[in-house]
């Protein structure tokens, strides 16, 4: 049987004004291509509901979208955020909480990789451009295509990143305006931009607990970030 992996979704309202559910059919078919089994995880779930849900997967994936509510981690009230959506914190918080304790294979994707720091004690700059305006642009959406390799990012050598694509450098997209200001305890960071930004984070000895900060489903022409998708995979068919 292949893996069951869940992969979250995120909130809008339709023309008529009706909420619904959705994400990016590129997550759905990274999952497929790798050999897993997709199935979307609904948001407004309650907590017995959503132990039970994360009881029958075999991984999870934490996709990009709306910031996380700077209320979560201390950061400024005054800078604006975007897209905020409280109920999709607390649900992907509990399932991060759910995975960590059952030892879940799980893969953040950019939004997924804050939300990892967030929920395990870290903090993020609200903005890049306003918190570091010494950094390199990180943002570059909506106005370059999503395929666009913004920058280089250096691979921490030996790391489960490493060892997962294969390589110690590469080219990445780059579609976000916040970061990671402190590591949470526990995490290790496993890869940078060249403005030293953390770009990937691990949960050691973990089976495989990889976050990274650029959108790997959006260059599945390149095996390297197919191999990220391969690995969470690999790792849910191994439990």
């Amino acid at each position: 049987m292949k893996p069951l992996i869940g992969i979250t979704t995120g909130r809008e309202e339709s023309s008529q004004g009706y909420p619904q559910l959705k994400a990016a059919e590129a997550y759905v078919q990274t999952i497929a291509n790798a050999g897993g089994l997709p199935v979307l995880i609904p948001l407004g779930l309650d907590e017995p509901l959503l132990a039970e849900l994360t009881g029958r997967l075999d991984g999870l994936l934490l996709t990009g979208g709306g910031d996380i509510h700077p209320r979560h981690y201390g950061g400024s009230s005054e800078i604006e955020v975007m897209r905020v959506d409280e109920d999709r914190d607390r649900v992907e918080f509990a399932l991060l909480r759910h995975a960590l304790r059952d030892d879940l294979p799980f893969l953040g994707v950019c939004r997924g990789l804050q939300v990892v720091n967030v929920a395990l004690g870290g903090s993020l700059y609200v903005d890049l451009a306003t918190e570091r305006p010494e950094g390199i642009e990180h943002r570059y959406y909506p106005d370059w295509p999503r395929e666009h390799r913004a920058h280089t990012v250096n691979i921490t050598p030996g790391s489960l990143l490493a060892r997962t694509l294969g390589a110690s450098q590469i080219q990445v997209n780059s579609l976000h305006h916040q970061g990671v200001r402190e590591l949470a305890p526990g995490l290790v960071a496993s890869a940078v931009a060249p403005d030293g930004l953390i770009e990937g984070l691990e949960v050691p000895q973990s089976r495989f607990g990889l976050a990274v900060q650029w959108h790997p489903e959006n260059l599945q022409d390149d095996p390297v970030m197919r191999a990220l998708f391969a690995g969470l995979v690999q790792a849910a068919g191994g439990r």
